[in-house]
């Protein structure tokens, strides 16, 4: 993934701004503009200490606020000395949640960005990126009174890094909130955005073609008329662009790609391509039992910008976040069961999480859990991922 501008922080604060040299070291640089929003008096551990201390604890698998905490008391004092803390005088369980439940989430998110872009190893530039914009509830902030949270991120597809990520309360929609999240994002140019079918807006892809950026968006039949000018498209007369089969998890897939260029016959804004995906499943059990889903996209980019196999690839990330991100916070860090509800703590813990997965994914790792358990067995790994010495 390419380093991200240091204007992606002061963009959202008075914080100076960070360069990329200045945060390839570790968190507690770029954490340092953060606003804290507790009152000065009283304040024994910075907020730059428990907040990478709490990054810490979820690397090593911890879930709670009483799960930090405990993480932080039994750290060795050598650990807590560099961390920054003074080993007989630790965050309480009470200090550590009352600070993450106000703080910033959009805040600490942009920061967090900004630190994982200066430790990806990628230089290259911006053209060619490929950013998931999708959305996800915290079942777990659910109350008796209240709805759950919503929030929606901007994911890199490459390294499943969260790069921005934006509330959604329950007086509007992921709609409206598109265009402030990829704001979060300084330089768009030769990005391509890809988004699920609630987001084949019209204001959309001007916002996207005003900012430079590609985009390729699918259709359903929330958008009926466009729908049903790609179902009559004439793919049957149009040979697969790619092909391929997958075997695993007790089941057989084979995905195929169409792609034709609409000079007419699409009322959509910049759409310039039409692709049809048809994926064939059935499981090794049952050979002869096959399911079929067939689901249309629409994309700006043009055919010397991206060949079949790439524009294949790219919907097909979109679609891998869900088990990059979204899939591991649930299942192995049990996000819907999360009784974390009081003020911005649901968010808060959820970019805490966003970060140990990103920091942990741009080492290679690939399977999460096991990651966990291997920096739960020694208290210094987690500090190494973070580039504390």
């Amino acid at each position: 993934m390419p380093a991200l501008p240091s204007s992606l922080i002061s963009t959202l604060s008075c914080a100076p701004a960070l360069t990329v040299a200045e945060t390839a070291g570790g968190l507690s640089e770029v954490l340092a503009g953060l606003p804290d929003p507790r009152a000065r008096r009283g304040v024994r551990h910075r907020l730059t200490v428990v907040v990478t201390a709490a990054v810490c604890a979820v690397v090593a698998g911890y879930r709670s606020y009483s799960a930090i905490a405990e993480w932080v008391a039994d750290v060795p004092a050598a650990t807590a000395v560099a961390l920054g803390m003074t080993p007989d005088r630790r965050p309480s369980e009470a200090m550590i949640r009352r600070l993450l439940q106000a703080m910033d989430p959009q805040l600490l998110t942009a920061a967090i960005s900004v630190w994982l872009a200066g430790r990806a190893t990628a230089t290259v530039s911006t053209a060619g990126r490929a950013i998931a914009v999708d959305g996800k509830t915290l079942r777990g902030s659910r109350s008796s009174d209240t709805v759950a949270r919503h929030v929606m991120t901007a994911c890199d597809q490459a390294t499943g890094v969260v790069m921005a990520s934006i509330d959604v309360d329950g007086k509007t929609n992921e709609i409206t909130r598109f265009q402030p999240l990829l704001d979060q994002i300084s330089d768009l140019r030769g990005t391509v955005i890809t988004a699920d079918a609630l987001h084949c807006q019209r204001e959309h892809v001007t916002y996207l073609a005003e900012h430079g950026a590609h985009w390729i968006l699918t259709v359903k039949g929330n958008q009926p008329h466009q729908h049903g000018q790609l179902t009559t498209l004439p793919w049957r007369a149009v040979p697969d662009a790619t092909r391929d089969t997958d075997r695993g998890h007790g089941r057989r897939e084979i995905r195929s790609c169409k792609i034709l260029t609409i000079s007419t016959g699409i009322d959509f804004p910049h759409a310039v391509q039409a692709i049809q995906i048809r994926r064939r499943r059935r499981r090794l059990d049952q050979p002869k039992r096959f399911t079929t889903e067939t689901v249309y996209a629409i994309t700006d980019l043009r055919v010397h910008q991206a060949k079949p196999a790439q524009l294949a690839a790219w919907i097909r990330g979109h679609w891998s976040i869900e088990n990059k991100i979204h899939w591991v916070r649930d299942v192995t860090y049990d996000e819907d069961r999360s009784q974390i509800r009081t003020g911005t703590g649901p968010q808060v813990m959820a970019a805490l999480r966003n970060a140990a997965i990103g920091a942990l994914r741009l080492t290679g790792v690939t399977n999460i859990a096991a990651a966990n358990r291997h920096h739960a067995r020694d208290s210094t790994r987690p500090l190494a991922l973070l580039g504390i010495t």
